[in-house]
């Protein structure tokens, strides 16, 4: 016995009505690209794990993110790979620090591209980890927050339209709120990594960071994988702090997070498409097992349709030409 198409099966043969039913829209509107700055005139490193994305000189930044934005990318997000590392992270919020010298130049070349900060210390620090460590090495929670609100402060000071706060620290994001607007910055939003979990996922990131951490790990300050409830509860906390945007990282093995962060929270959710997610899809598509256009975009479109109104991926330049 024969069965008729369904509606929506008729709807997508006809070519034409294909995109006027599609339910989820994935643009480079929706995009934000990670950039790792260093030091030094007219330099590139070339980042093993993550084939494609590598150190840029501030310069180079500049040309970057100017070639993300001619092309639709609204936004980048920075990190910065400093010279020097101590165990206090100064150069976290150096007034002449490798990011607050790179928020200088983008804003001037590029007024209208919108620069987030990552602020966070692990990569600042000589330990590796994201806050100050007392004599026993554990974080120092409250003395971290001073620090992270000081960086935050430096970043928005040098004309960072957003900061991010990575850390996990409790309190942090209202610790920063706080700081800014007494400063007055009240006008600069808060992007807060609300539910960043202890991923395997973050391997290549360490090193395009050289952020891995000298001893023990940050499953004390970052998420237990199987904890989807603390993931609600921790974006609830953020937004009553102060938060603009909260984010859920890693993005594809929590889909069912931003799903749910999405519909507790009611702001806007990013989700982080990490440095593990991007290799994977690299390193299969090099040895020929997938497509890596489809899968990348069919993987951004999950993300999109599970609930993020912004995805952060290394994948954003790419993505922008392809949809062109």
């Amino acid at each position: 016995m024969a069965f008729p198409a369904t509606r929506m099966r008729r709807l997508r043969q006809t070519g034409l009505l294909r995109g006027l039913v599609r339910e989820t829209e994935l643009s480079p509107s929706h995009l934000v690209l990670p950039l790792f700055v260093q030091l030094g005139e007219d330099s590139r490193t070339e980042i093993e794990a993550m084939p494609g994305v590598e150190r840029l000189s501030i310069s180079h930044a500049v040309e970057e993110a100017g070639a993300a934005h001619g092309l639709g990318v609204p936004a980048v997000l920075l990190f910065g790979v400093p010279a020097d590392k101590d165990e206090q992270a100064s150069g976290a919020y150096d007034a002449e620090g490798v990011v607050q010298l790179a928020v200088r130049a983008l804003k001037e070349a590029h007024p209208e591209l919108v620069v987030i900060t990552d602020v966070c210390l692990c990569g600042y620090t000589s330990h590796g980890h994201c806050g100050v460590i007392r004599g026993d090495g554990s974080v120092d929670n409250d003395v971290t927050l001073e620090l992270l609100a000081k960086t935050a402060i430096s970043h928005a000071a040098a004309g960072a339209d957003a900061v991010a706060p990575s850390d996990m620290m409790d309190g942090r994001v209202g610790a920063i709120r706080a700081q800014l607007d007494q400063e007055g910055l009240k006008d600069t939003p808060i992007v807060a990594y609300s539910a960043k979990f202890a991923s395997a996922f973050y391997g290549p990131f360490r090193e395009a960071a050289d952020s891995a951490p000298a001893f023990g790990d940050r499953r004390g300050y970052q998420m237990d994988p199987a904890n989807a409830d603390e993931a609600v509860r921790e974006a609830l906390l953020d937004v009553e702090e102060g938060a603009d945007i909260v984010m859920v990282k890693p993005a594809l093995p929590y889909l069912d997070v931003i799903r749910r962060v999405k519909e507790a929270t009611r702001v806007p959710v990013a989700a982080y498409n990490v440095s593990g997610e991007y290799s994977m899809i690299k390193a299969a598509a090099a040895a020929g097992y997938l497509d890596e256009r489809a899968a990348v975009l069919e993987s951004l479109t999950a993300i999109r349709r599970a609930g993020a109104d912004i995805v952060i991926t290394y994948f954003a330049k790419d993505v922008a030409e392809w949809l062109q």
